[in-house]
């Protein structure tokens, strides 16, 4: 579904990116992690074409997205930090977001377990962080789109609203989706992921599935896992 070849990105002097190669297919919930400043981020902005990387290809479904932008209406993106116009409501960003897309059958489940309708006079600058973390995981599944990418997805929700979008997450990777999740929060990810991608330096230090990450080190825990790979200075 997603075909990274030989991406590398310079910011200057300095190399973000450094020759990664990584193939994404459907039906997977892969996590990405790795220090701060590994090119985790640089790396997702380059999938969604915010950043045009230095050299390399990023396949989307069988087309190169280089000078095309029609792949993204199959991405569902949350970020870590939303930023949404100060005066508008979430019932106006949602309408808004529901006329620029024009779905026929918008996924609306988000939006009811999270009660968003009871707040849609709510400006957005009055929001706390967990109801604009709400918002944007909202507008990421809206569409039902074919890939999610989800940045830190459940930091700043309360536990029940953390535990509703880990359901939501489970149930579209049951129907085939491919979705892409960063998060410092290893704990929260154990019941999610199917794989793992481990970034440092720019480089991928490991791709594992997570049934090989557990056998290889005798870990069930899935950070105790990441932590005897580090040690053991094993690769990919």
């Amino acid at each position: 579904m997603i075909d990274i070849r030989h991406i590398s990105k310079n910011f200057g002097k300095f190399k973000v990116l450094d020759d990664i190669n990584l193939t994404c297919s459907k039906g997977e919930c892969i996590a990405l992690i790795g220090p701060n400043g590994c090119g985790k981020t640089t790396l997702i902005k380059s999938i969604l074409g915010i950043v045009l990387p230095s050299k390399g290809d990023i396949i989307f479904m069988g087309q190169n997205i280089a000078n095309s932008f029609q792949y993204r209406e199959h991405i569902g993106y949350m970020p870590q930090i939303g930023r949404y116009p100060d005066n508008m409501t979430i019932g106006q960003i949602i309408e808004m977001m529901k006329e620029i897309r024009k779905s026929s059958a918008p996924d609306e489940a988000l939006l009811h377990q999270f009660q968003l309708r009871t707040l849609f006079d709510k400006k957005m600058r009055t929001l706390s962080g967990g109801t604009t973390q709400k918002v944007s995981a909202t507008l990421a599944f809206l569409f039902n789109p074919d890939v999610l990418i989800l940045d830190e997805p459940t930091a700043g929700l309360d536990p029940l609203s953390a535990d509703i979008l880990k359901e939501k997450i489970i149930e579209e990777k049951q129907k085939g989706k491919l979705i892409l999740i960063t998060s410092h929060l290893l704990s929260e990810l154990d019941d999610l992921i199917t794989q793992l991608i481990y970034m440092q330096d720019g480089k991928i230090r490991f791709h594992k599935t997570i049934e090989a990450l557990k056998r290889e080190t005798g870990e069930e825990k899935i950070s105790k896992s990441i932590s005897m790979m580090l040690k053991s200075g094993r690769n990919e």
